[in-house]
C-alpha cells in the first residue's frame, strides 16, 4: 500500500495496515542537528508531504522566510527574523490606518499557479500531498496589522476590520479553488486560536465571525474531492466540534494542552488527529519511557480504525533522541496491532 493510500484509509477510518507518519523538521533543527535530522528522515520517511509552491509569476520576496534578518513576504508584510532557522514576527503594520485599505490588494501571483508543475510533483510521488500554500485569515490579519493591533481589531469589531476580513476571505476562497484544481490531495488551513490555557478569543466570536469562513473553504475543497487539513496551536478543545462540523478532516493541534480523554469522547472517529507530541515539555525534557507513554496515550484514546497520524515537530529545544523515540514508539504500536 502506498503512503497516499495509507493516509486516505486513515482519514476514512478504514483500518490502515499501519499508522502514517510525518516529521515537521524546522530549519532550526537542520542548522543545529543536521546529522540527526538526516538520520531521522532516512529511518522514518514521511507518508505525507507538502507540495512546493509553483507559480507562473514567482511572488516578490525579500530575504528568506527562515533566514536571520528582514523577510518581506509576498503580501508585503515585514518579518523581523532574529535567529537563523526561525520565522520572526511583524512589528511594522502593512496597514496602519483603515483608510489605507483603499489601495490594498492581495497578491494575484498566489492565484496564478503553475498547475503543470504541481501536478507533475504529485505524480512523481506516492506520498499524500497537501497544498503548498496556507489559508490563514486570522494570522494574515496579524501579519498585516501586527498581533497586538489584531487583538484590538477583533474585540472592537470596527468596520475596517470586517472590510479587511472580506477582502482576505474572497482571496482565500480563490486560493482554495486554485489549489483544488490541481492534483494535490488536500488543502491546508492554519490559524492559531489558543493560548496554552484557553482560547485567544471567545468561542462565540469564533463561531460568529470565523467559522463561516472555514465552512466555505471546506465546501470548496470537498466539492472538488479534496481533504482539508488544519493546524491550530493552543488549548482549542471548545472549537474542535465546530471544526468537525464545518468539515475539517485532519487537525494538527497541541493535544497535551488539552484533556485527551475529553477529546476522545467528543471527537474520536470524527476527525483525524494529525499529531502532535508535546513540543514544549516532553520533546525537550522527557525520558524515552515518558515519550513512549505519551505516544501510547494518543493511540489509546484517539485511534479508532484510523484517525491518527504519527506526527511531531523537530524544532527549538527538542532533544534529537526524543524525536527518534516518538517514531520508534509508533513503529512498535504498528507492529503490535498488525
Amino acid at each position: 500500500m502506498t503512503p497516499r493510500e495509507l493516509t486516505i484509509k486513515t482519514l476514512n477510518f478504514d483500518r490502515p495496515p499501519r499508522i502514517p507518519r510525518q516529521l515537521w523538521l524546522l530549519p532550526w533543527a537542520e542548522v543545529h542537528h543536521p546529522e540527526d535530522a538526516r538520520e531521522i528522515r532516512s529511518k522514518y520517511p514521511d507518508d505525507l508531504v507538502q507540495s512546493p509552491g509553483c507559480y507562473l509569476s514567482p511572488p516578490k520576496l525579500t530575504g528568506g522566510k527562515y533566514r536571520k534578518g528582514l523577510y518581506i513576504d509576498e503580501w508585503g508584510c515585514r518579518f523581523d527574523n532574529r535567529e537563523e532557522g526561525l520565522m520572526g514576527i511583524v512589528h511594522d503594520p502593512l496597514i496602519g490606518d483603515w483608510s489605507e485599505l483603499e489601495r490594498f490588494n492581495p497578491p494575484q501571483s498566489m492565484l496564478d499557479l503553475d498547475r503543470d508543475s504541481i501536478n507533475r510533483f504529485c505524480e512523481s510521488t506516492d506520498q499524500f500531498v497537501y497544498a503548498g500554500s496556507i489559508v490563514r485569515p486570522l494570522e494574515r490579519i496579524q501579519f498585516i496589522r501586527t498581533m497586538e493591533q489584531t487583538f484590538l481589531d477583533v474585540i472592537q469589531e470596527e468596520p475596517g476590520f470586517f472590510e479587511l476580513l472580506d477582502i482576505l476571505h474572497i482571496h482565500f476562497c480563490k486560493e482554495v479553488e486554485a489549489w483544488s484544481a490541481t492534483s494535490v490531495d488536500a488543502i491546508f488551513l492554519m490559524d492559531d486560536w489558543g493560548t496554552q490555557h484557553g482560547m485567544m478569543f471567545s468561542p462565540d466570536l469564533f463561531r460568529r465571525v470565523f467559522k463561516p469562513l472555514y465552512r466555505d473553504y471546506c465546501e470548496i475543497a470537498h466539492s472538488r474531492g479534496k481533504y482539508v487539513f488544519m493546524h491550530s496551536d493552543g488549548q482549542i478543545a471548545e472549537i474542535i466540534p465546530d471544526l468537525i462540523e464545518v468539515g475539517v478532516d485532519a487537525l494538527n493541534s497541541q493535544l497535551f494542552c488539552m484533556d485527551i480523554e475529553r477529546l476522545a469522547a467528543e471527537a474520536t472517529g470524527k476527525i483525524t488527529f494529525w499529531g502532535e507530541i508535546d513540543r514544549q515539555n516532553l520533546l525537550p525534557n522527557a525520558t524515552t519511557s515518558q515519550i513512549r507513554e505519551a505516544v501510547m496515550k494518543v493511540y489509546h484514546y484517539l485511534y479508532k480504525d484510523g484517525g491518527v497520524i504519527a506526527q511531531c515537530e523537530f524544532g527549538p529545544a527538542a532533544r534529537p533522541s526524543n524525536i527518534h523515540a516518538v517514531f520508534s514508539a509508533w513503529n512498535e504500536i504498528t507492529t503490535s496491532y498488525q
